[in-house]
């Protein structure tokens, strides 16, 4: 049984609940996965935009975003934002984050943990997911295969927390707007105008820190999505361009 954490200034209050199992399944009956990152040349990947630090050796990544706010046309559209280890030089990927999707010109945000290769799993709609809310994932590896994945809901004092066992080679660790994929390939992605990314740290460091990867999105030579520069080695933003 996990648990959805509610905190207060005075006490905590726990509420036990089971998460949701199986894939999300969206327009067309779309299975959603946030995978590995799929690489057009360095620095460039068709789904991934943010920061990744590589070259292994990492035992917990965090970061803090502000959930962006999607803007629906007439097309079905997904974006996701989270932090994870594993992805970027391999090929598991242990993560959790929220998501912004459109469909039939309606906006719906949620949460998320995946132990890719396995699928995701989302958070029942009481965990709050709103535009302008504050989210804090971490991510942490332990020396015997398992994963502590956390999601805090900042503005609402929310916080999920789940321990799972992993295959991971803890080999890269990121903070990540994503364009989810399905079986047919990378899905369109939702205009979320900006992510902003802070405080994103590897190992308990700025992740400017260690050797690190800006990555742009892109589909051929158009760009998707591309981060800013590294502000202070720990906060940037990820900005939409195209779907």
């Amino acid at each position: 049984m996990r648990k959805l954490v509610f905190g207060f200034m005075v006490a905590v209050a726990l509420l036990a609940f089971p998460a949701v199992a199986g894939a999300k399944v969206g327009g067309g009956g779309t299975i959603l996965r946030h995978g590995p990152i799929t690489k057009l040349r360095h620095s460039t990947s068709t789904n991934w935009a943010g920061y990744a630090a590589t070259g292994g050796g990492f035992t917990t990544v965090t970061s803090t975003w502000t959930q962006p706010s999607a803007t629906c046309g007439s097309a079905t559209t997904y974006s996701s934002f989270w932090v994870g280890l594993d992805g970027d030089g391999s090929s598991t990927v242990e993560q959790t984050g929220t998501e912004a999707d459109c469909s039939g010109g309606h906006a719906s945000y949620s949460a998320w943990y995946e132990m890719y290769p396995k699928y995701p799993v989302y958070l029942p709609s009481s965990f709050a997911v709103h535009p302008g809310n504050s989210f804090t994932a971490t991510v942490t590896a332990s020396s015997r295969g398992r994963y502590t994945l956390t999601l805090k809901n900042n503005s609402t004092g929310q916080t999920f927390t789940t321990s799972q066992r992993g295959r991971g080679a803890n080999y890269s660790a990121e903070a990540i707007a994503e364009a989810p994929s399905s079986r047919s390939g990378v899905l369109p992605l939702t205009n979320f105008g900006t992510a902003n990314f802070s405080n994103t740290r590897v190992n308990g460091l700025p992740i400017g820190n260690f050797r690190y990867d800006p990555i742009t999105m892109a589909s051929g030579s158009t760009i998707k999505a591309q981060p800013s520069g590294l502000s202070g080695g720990t906060n940037f933003s990820v900005t939409w361009r195209h779907s």
